[in-house]
């Protein structure tokens, strides 16, 4: 059966429908919960959501994946949901201390063990894991192994001595680490803008490495060139210009991310297919940073319908923070979940049809990019 709806209207009706429906859902909570314990389940969800769509390409396991829609859906939301009990309630007795609600030190763990799998999962194309022969088995080693580097990552970088004195900060918490934690979580989420800016230009100019861009190099050059490129954009923005971490994370790097799940994932990279690299690269950015940045301009503007008024800027920085989490937290998790988890059904597909066609996300997750080799 064909779709109810085509590329790239089917992606533009989907992102509607999440959009709305993922507002409704934070309208349901008080802001201390839903900037509590309400995103920090969500974002437990959410490395394991990249590993079914990325890694197993929504394939594994089988007995999922077989199943019509709804039903597999549903089922691979259930899976999801129990990672998450497991991932929150592991990373609650550890990072977190025991404490509830979440402090904002494990709150942060969390949000960069979503950047970890991301690299791990696309960047490094699953790298060692995917050598495996048995993928269902490589998934859960690249998981379990993407919450190791970060806990890693975690205790070696975060410092909250700017912190002491506030209501949640004890030192037994703290992990003295590097660098200021807030600068570390918004370097990590830039980078990973960086991330989505190379896929938009099928890894431009990476591809002239022609046979080396495989993994492990692959993964190697990837990476050094997003921690380049978010580095140096981090700095102008928190440094040149002056904003405050918050404030830069979701004016700059967050609404880019979003923008970026919309054209590569939901509209399944449909625009401008025309064109040909790097222009189409540089348009297709342009673009996820427009609509990023006016969808970002909208949910501010409904925030005090939805939530409430909150406070912007220092110390406490609610509404920025309601933002980030309004975005990534639950909009960006719904729209993967409707992607790779439905298929984008009802609109898109019938109970009988097959999964879906790898995303631009997908499609990079092998390693191999699309314009060199197979997207089929």
């Amino acid at each position: 059966m064909s779709s109810r709806l085509r590329q790239p209207l089917l992606g533009v009706v989907a992102t509607a429908v999440v959009i709305a429906l993922s507002l409704l859902f934070v309208s349901l909570f008080s802001w201390p919960t839903f900037g509590g314990w309400v995103s920090f389940a969500l974002m437990c969800a959410i490395p394991v959501t990249i590993v079914i769509g990325a890694f197993w390409h929504g394939r594994l396991p089988t007995a999922i994946a077989s199943r019509p829609q709804p039903l597999r859906g549903l089922l691979w939301l259930g899976l999801a949901g129990a990672v998450a009990f497991v991932v929150g309630a592991v990373h609650l007795s550890t990072i977190g201390g025991g404490v509830t609600p979440p402090v904002p030190m494990v709150i942060q763990a969390i949000i960069t063990s979503v950047v970890a799998t991301f690299f791990l999962a696309i960047v490094w194309g699953g790298w060692p894991w995917s050598l495996m022969g048995n993928r269902l088995v490589g998934g859960l080693g690249l998981l379990v192994t993407a919450y190791v580097v970060n806990a890693v990552l975690f205790h070696v970088l975060f410092d909250y001595g700017f912190a002491r004195g506030a209501p949640f900060y004890a030192p037994a918490l703290d992990p003295g680490g590097l660098f200021n934690a807030w600068d570390v979580t918004v370097f990590a989420v830039t980078a990973l803008a960086a991330m989505f800016l190379l896929l938009h230009l099928d890894l431009w100019p990476l591809t002239r490495l022609g046979s080396l861009l495989r993994p492990p190099v692959l993964g190697v050059v990837w990476t050094l060139a997003t921690l380049v490129l978010g580095g140096a954009v981090f700095w102008a923005g928190t440094r040149g210009l002056g904003m405050a971490a918050p404030v830069f994370l979701v004016r700059v790097p967050i609404p880019f991310i979003f923008g970026s799940v919309i054209l590569l994932n939901m509209l399944q990279g449909s625009l401008f297919g025309g064109l040909r690299q790097p222009v189409k690269g540089v348009v297709s950015a342009l673009a996820a940073a427009v609509v990023g940045s006016v969808l970002a301009i909208g949910y501010a503007a409904v925030m005090p319908m939805v939530t409430g008024a909150l406070t912007s800027g220092g110390p406490g920085f609610d509404a920025e923070l309601w933002l980030a989490n309004a975005l990534l937290a639950v909009t960006f998790p719904a729209m993967a979940w409707a992607g790779d988890f439905f298929g984008l059904w009802p609109l898109a597909a019938s109970k009988g049809d097959p999964a879906p066609a790898p995303t631009d996300l997908e499609s990079v997750a092998s390693g191999i990019p699309p314009v060199v080799g197979d997207r089929s």
